[in-house]
């Protein structure tokens, strides 16, 4: 890829896991109103279910590669209070419904799932699965810690419904390890991924970073080569986000000079993109990549890929419920974030309130939006034909026409694609169409770079 194009796109912008993104929500927002949209978006899509995150924010050790909200310590006596603590929200949900919701997709994610034991995790979905039916095509999925994740972790989640497992690889260099605090060698990696195998796990997948500090070619050469021998199902190859700013995520333990910038940065993404590809795995919306037999490539062919604040997801479910400390919530037509502070979480639930921090009501213009970007992160196109029209979809066409010069998309009649060059600029399309964001420059850096 040509270094200019790397020079000239290399910006700050959101990952767009929503729209609008989290520092542009509205500030017009209470309990009262979240539950009104919510429980009127439930009741008309009841027959779609609604997908589950679940915030475990539990770390024994910090990973100063990571950006998500965890809380730090080796004492597992933070466990049952905290499995009580959302079985106690989850209640406080299913209270709204005038019978057990249905739910199509579970998901686990923190923080390290698997810092809890087997029966603490098999008592959390029980409890959630005693308030609630489960649809037959329920989709389960968690994150495990290949160093602390053990068989009977992977055979009692399996026996619960879970099929689907993703291990934090990162990079296999021990130097780079060692800066991000995450030392974890290919063995534990092998023996977690072959164990999930054997239990009969569908989906085994891979998390895997480029962009971390010291480093190099080599090194995301040899993690792909030594990922290729373990053939996960699905991939998931991102760029590190760089973002010592946000409180309390750690990420000053190594020098700014010490990460790979611009087109050294993507030099590693190219190779190891290449690499991927080599081996058999599709590319499949941003960063993502999966072989043919994964359903995550089966949505993306048949056009069902579906985005949300869980990343990519093969679920049609557009109602989310997030439990658990900094979970966000979303009922297509407004989001809603829990508090980050878990004594404030055990609080208002003891006062049984929704331990919510703030969330956002979505205008019909961001209705519009959020459709374009969907489309863009999960098919790479969009059209603003069929109600996807608005006014100021000349400018946005406009101002990415230097893209479409650039070869990274076309423009038809009504119609905006993608081009294989442009997917690694897909970040930067978005933005195009981003009219909150535009309408309010930060005057600060929120988000990490593009490239």
């Amino acid at each position: 890829m040509e270094t200019n194009l790397i020079q000239k796109y290399n910006v700050p912008g959101p990952r767009y896991t929503s729209y609008p993104t989290v520092p542009y929500w509205n500030s017009d927002f209470d309990q009262s109103v979240w539950e009104h949209t919510f429980t009127t978006a439930y009741t008309a899509h009841k027959e779609d279910g609604l997908s589950l995150y679940i915030h475990l924010p539990f770390c024994e050790s910090m990973c100063t590669f990571c950006g998500c909200h965890k809380r730090i310590t080796k004492n597992h006596q933070v466990e049952h209070p905290y499995i009580q603590a959302l079985l106690k929200e989850w209640l406080l949900y299913c209270r709204l419904f005038d019978e057990k919701p249905l739910i199509r997709e579970i998901h686990l994610g923190g923080g390290t799932p698997t810092f809890f034991s087997p029966k603490n995790l098999e008592d959390l979905i029980n409890g959630i699965l005693s308030y609630s039916r489960k649809s037959d095509d329920c989709e389960m999925s968690f994150e495990g810690h290949p160093n602390n994740t053990t068989r009977e972790h992977l055979q009692k989640l399996y026996d619960l419904g879970f099929r689907r497992v993703s291990f934090g690889v990162q990079d296999y260099s021990e130097k780079v390890q060692t800066a991000i605090n995450r030392i974890q060698p290919y063995n534990n990696v092998a023996r977690v991924t072959m164990c999930a195998k054997e239990i009969g796990y569908t989906s085994v997948g891979h998390d895997l970073i480029f962009g971390l500090p010291f480093q190099t070619v080599e090194d995301v050469v040899d993690t792909i080569e030594k990922t290729k021998t373990l053939l996960p199902d699905r991939i998931a190859f991102y760029s590190y986000a760089h973002v010592p700013w946000i409180k309390g995520n750690g990420q000053r333990g190594f020098k700014d000079e010490d990460i790979p910038k611009d087109d050294e940065k993507r030099i590693l993404y190219e190779i190891g993109k290449k690499l991927l590809q080599l081996y058999g795995y599709e590319e499949i919306g941003m960063d993502h990549f999966a072989l043919p037999t994964d359903s995550l490539y089966k949505a993306s062919e048949a056009g069902k890929l579906h985005r949300n604040f869980m990343g990519y997801t093969t679920s049609a479910s557009k109602i989310m419920v997030g439990l658990g400390v900094s979970s966000i919530g979303d009922s297509w037509t407004a989001f809603a974030q829990n508090v980050k502070n878990l004594e404030d979480y055990y609080q208002l639930l003891e006062w049984d309130k929704l331990p919510l921090v703030k969330g956002h009501i979505l205008t019909a213009e961001d209705l519009i939006i959020r459709e374009h970007i969907q489309n863009l992160m999960c098919r790479f196109e969009t059209s603003w034909k069929d109600g996807l029209y608005f006014p100021e979809i000349g400018e946005v066409l406009y101002q990415l026409n230097e893209m479409k010069y650039d070869g990274l998309l076309t423009i038809g009649n009504d119609r905006l694609t993608v081009t294989s060059a442009g997917k690694a600029f897909v970040r930067n399309i978005c933005m195009a169409f981003d009219l909150r964001m535009k309408r309010n420059i930060p005057e600060t850096q929120l988000f990490s770079m593009t490239v």
